[in-house]
């Protein structure tokens, strides 16, 4: 398999010097399951280009040298000849430095966007040039595919998996071939090693910045991570989490944009724990979900009443988590009390079997924190997998806002509110949602009930039909 970077960035064999590799020699490089050759076909003051040829050792691969016993087991493959996760392993063992974007000569230069293209020939996409356009475009890349048959000799047989494959864009160096780490496995989704907790890791390192932007991250997760499905939530949980926005310039100081600070005159973060306590106990619930626990103020007070033998909290943030458990002192429990809570790390518009047999679930100022196109997904997860017995859900009334002079009529009560409905709205969702899953749901006001504009908080309490 062949790589071919190539810049026109004058002086364009300053390459060599971010590579690390001098454009006059020809260097090989010893593989765990082959060699490595690197050498520039051109190197002149207006255009240079780099090869990294892979001549990868079929029969050591399939005895297990270098690719974990067992994951090749046919001697007749396509791993000499296709770009694959032999190349990512390839690309940071010779171009480690690059990669990292580490450059002592050209340091200016590493850090430095320039024209660039790559070329992979060839490129084992499953999915076909759909999905390679629709993993590439998205990071600014003008993309080229030429798609090879099977076989010249023999036409019927169709046309297979393999491209040549092009992709350009002013980018870093650093850019294109962590992008390149990343997603070449991804492209043929199969991986010649194991896949653990290390590679989850490397991902989301790898990933920081651009993959938890990316429309594709679902696919891109679940492929690189060889489609286990216990990898696949926490990395996805966690770029939910570097997702979502911090501060905006021009935003209004976040002590001022709190829901918090916003509430705090009228007790209302109280009078909704206390709703949704009240609703849980005339549900007669004994198993309960908190789902978007935060720091855990609900379940403390769960905790205070015996009816509640069981309470999972379970939230996206993992530094939320541990600072629910400080503040809970699950530590300092007794063991009859330690042993009725439990702390969970998940994300909500994913099936998770851990959310099933429960009697009841509470979502307290939840939805609004999600996307829009994501929250069919938590209506599937939870009304139609999970399936408690009773929901009660709160989230904000959009109505109430003009009483706040930070807020008013056209801003959102918190920077990470995605949208807020109107008692109208809400009710519709809520209506048609409960219908879908065979609920009936009945709604609640939360608040000081203004007699044009209801209350500040809106509760629906779904009952399963």
């Amino acid at each position: 398999m062949l790589l071919t970077i190539t810049t026109t960035h004058r002086p364009a064999a300053d390459l060599g010097f971010l590579l690390h590799k001098h454009p006059d020699r020809f260097q090989s490089y010893d593989l765990s399951f082959g060699k490595a050759h690197v050498f520039y076909p051109e190197a002149s003051d207006d255009r240079c280009t780099a090869c990294l040829l892979l001549d990868v050792d079929p029969v050591g691969v399939v005895r297990g040298k270098g690719a974990g016993e067992g994951l090749l087991s046919q001697y007749v493959n396509d791993r000499p000849y296709a770009a694959s996760s032999f190349l990512s392993v390839a690309i940071s063992q010779v171009f480690g430095s690059a990669l990292q974007g580490r450059c002592n000569d050209r340091p200016d230069l590493a850090e430095t966007p320039i024209p660039l293209s790559a070329r992979l020939d060839v490129l084992s996409v499953r999915g076909g040039e759909a999905f390679l356009r629709a993993i590439f475009e998205p990071l600014g890349y003008a993309v080229e595919a030429e798609r090879h048959p099977l076989d010249e000799r023999f036409p019927e047989w169709g046309e297979g998996p393999y491209h040549s494959v092009t992709i350009a864009k002013t980018a870093t160096l650093a850019e294109l071939l962590t992008h390149l780490y990343v997603l070449v496995p991804v492209f043929d989704n199969r991986k010649h090693y194991f896949v653990g907790d290390a590679e989850m890791e490397k991902l989301l390192a790898k990933g920081k910045g651009w993959l938890a932007q990316h429309p594709e991250k679902e696919a891109i997760a679940r492929r690189y991570l060889d489609f286990h499905p216990s990898l696949f939530r926490q990395a996805l949980a966690r770029l939910v989490e570097e997702e979502q926005p911090g501060e905006v310039e021009g935003d209004e100081p976040s002590s001022d944009r709190t829901e918090a600070a916003l509430e705090k005159p009228l007790s209302l973060h109280e009078q909704r724990i206390g709703a949704v306590v009240a609703a849980l106990r005339a549900a007669g619930a004994r198993k309960v979900l908190d789902l978007g626990c935060g720091e855990g103020r609900l379940i403390r007070e769960l905790l205070k009443d015996g009816q509640f033998q069981e309470v999972v909290g379970l939230d996206v943030s993992i530094r939320t988590l541990e600072t629910a458990r400080e503040r809970l002192k699950l530590d300092r429990l007794p063991s009859n009390q330690a042993g009725r809570v439990r702390l969970i790390h998940g994300s909500l518009i994913y099936r998770d079997r851990r959310l099933e047999g429960f009697d009841a679930a509470a979502l307290v100022e939840v939805i609004e924190h999600l996307d829009l196109p994501r929250l069919s997904a938590l209506e599937r997860t939870l009304f139609e997998f999970a399936r408690p017995k009773t929901v009660a859900l709160t989230t904000p009334n959009r109505e109430y806002n003009v009483t706040w002079e930070a807020v008013g009529p056209e801003k959102l009560r918190h920077r990470d509110h995605r949208f807020e409905w109107t008692r109208r709205e809400f009710r519709d969702w809520a209506t048609a949602l409960a219908g879908r899953y065979g609920y009936s749901v009945r709604f609640l006001p939360i608040g000081p009930d203004d007699a044009a504009l209801g209350p500040p908080t809106q509760m629906g309490v779904f009952e399963r039909d």
